[in-house]
């Protein structure tokens, strides 16, 4: 059997139902997962994730403040990574997008309710796993701007923050979005965690309380100065 035949079946026969629903062998899918993120997002800059509610209407005022730190990231030279669905994620990706020489990446994660790229991005990866898509987006980020959201969210936010805890990642800056949503949880965090001795003080300057997108790139923007001077 000549080569590329013998490759072109085994392929085949890696992207089957039945191959991929057989556990042992589910690794190979999430190496491919792995090996083609990482080739698409190599080399895309210096990018900013954005969280927040997928939940996110329009004309939320959430929306239209990430539409607005779209813009502003890339017009300090930063590109935009989002979860690529709608509410929030669209948002960032929006303006980004349609600023001239900017950069919006979406990873889209397939689930069940079928969530749909949004329309506005240059680059576009698809992930099944969970925690491939999560590995991506802190491998590549730069930052990270929390608006408002769920589950899901959250996840994403103390992922983010556990593995600078842990060194695991080099710092970068983690901004909360909207004082008044996130300080309930700040404050339950610090009499819990804090006074339990579950978390140390000093862990929750990990992040940083903004109510504006351009009180959220003044924070990045200074954290990355500072950074630089340190080096030198």
């Amino acid at each position: 059997m000549k080569p590329k035949k013998k490759m072109n079946e085994i392929k085949k026969e890696f992207t089957t139902p039945d191959f991929i629903q057989d556990e042992p062998w589910r690794i190979f899918r999430i190496m491919a997962e792995f090996v083609d993120s990482f080739e698409t997002m190599a080399g895309q800059g210096s990018l900013v994730t954005v969280f927040g509610s997928a939940r996110t209407k329009p004309d939320d005022k959430y929306y239209k403040d990430a539409e607005e730190l779209g813009k502003l990231l890339v017009k300090e030279g930063y590109g935009v990574l989002t979860g690529g669905g709608p509410g929030i994620m669209e948002a960032a990706n929006k303006g980004a997008f349609y600023t001239p020489e900017g950069t919006s990446v979406g990873l889209n994660i397939q689930l069940p309710s079928e969530q749909l790229p949004n329309l506005y991005q240059n680059i576009s990866v698809d992930f099944r796993y969970f925690f491939i898509r999560k590995v991506c987006f802190l491998k590549y980020s730069v930052g990270v701007v929390v608006y408002p959201g769920g589950y899901g969210t959250l996840d994403e936010l103390f992922e983010s923050l556990t593995l600078v805890q842990t060194n695991k990642i080099s710092r970068i800056p983690i901004v909360l979005v909207d004082r008044d949503f996130w300080t309930p949880l700040i404050d339950w965090m610090r009499e819990t965690f804090v006074m339990q001795g579950k978390i140390d003080k000093t862990d929750l300057d990990f992040f940083k309380l903004v109510d504006s997108a351009q009180e959220a790139l003044d924070y990045i923007k200074d954290f990355h100065k500072k950074a630089i001077k340190s080096k030198k």
